[in-house]
């Protein structure tokens, strides 16, 4: 971790508390990674204090598991909280999608070519960082197409949740025929403004995701 600006409005405990989530949601820090408060002050060049009150934060946020006489630890992800957040999100998902093929404009059809083209260069490449970015920048795109405000702010509720289990999805899935298979079903059904059928391919991906991570589950 690298020292972080302090030259900004919010309470310096709030910029911890942001930094560390953040470093927590990219993987940065990994479930089971013990976080020292010294040493991330030091690190981060601040006091202890902010540290102190961003740690609490995090534990009451679920982030972080406070283990009795050994200190703070990055919570693991179980196979059911991701279960539950991959439930929801089909069927957010397959609203949002359904209303982005009724709704997209046609610059929003281009950027959304123009990543999904992206997302299959990395996924060619074997660009693990580069694959988790553009997969969310594309589900990204189409919630923002969806132009429901409400929608999208539930929605982007579970990013957080999502984003931790999508890095460890990427990292340990070895087949990505299917991502590159229903990536291009859900761009072809958004093209053709087939909302009823884009609402289903995006469901449908979302479920083969679920059975994924439960297969991968098995094999630990």
């Amino acid at each position: 971790m690298n020292k972080i600006d302090i030259r900004n409005y919010k309470p310096l405990g709030e910029i911890v508390f942001d930094y560390l989530k953040n470093a927590i949601i990219s993987g940065e820090l990994k479930p089971g990674e013990r976080l020292m408060e010294i040493a991330i002050a030091d690190q981060l060049g601040v006091s202890r204090t902010p540290v102190r009150e961003a740690i609490r934060k995090l534990e009451k946020e679920k982030f972080i598991e406070m283990i009795p006489r050994k200190g703070a630890y990055v919570a693991s992800t179980s196979l059911k909280d991701m279960l539950d957040v991959l439930e929801v999100r089909r069927l957010l998902e397959g609203f949002a999608t359904e209303l982005a093929a009724e709704r997209m404009t046609d610059e929003g059809l281009v950027s959304l070519l123009r990543t999904h083209k992206a997302f299959l260069k990395a996924l060619d490449e074997g660009d693990t960082d580069a694959m988790v970015s553009l997969d969310n920048e594309f589900h990204d795109l189409i919630l923002q197409s969806s132009d429901n405000i409400k929608l999208i702010e539930i929605a982007t509720a579970l990013t957080e949740q999502v984003q931790r289990y999508r890095l460890s999805y990427f990292t340990e899935m070895s087949n990505f025929d299917e991502l590159r298979e229903w990536h291009e079903k859900i761009y072809d059904a958004i093209e053709k403004k087939d909302s009823k059928r884009a609402g289903d391919v995006a469901k449908r991906h979302v479920e083969l995701i679920e059975k994924a991570v439960v297969a991968l589950n098995k094999k630990k």
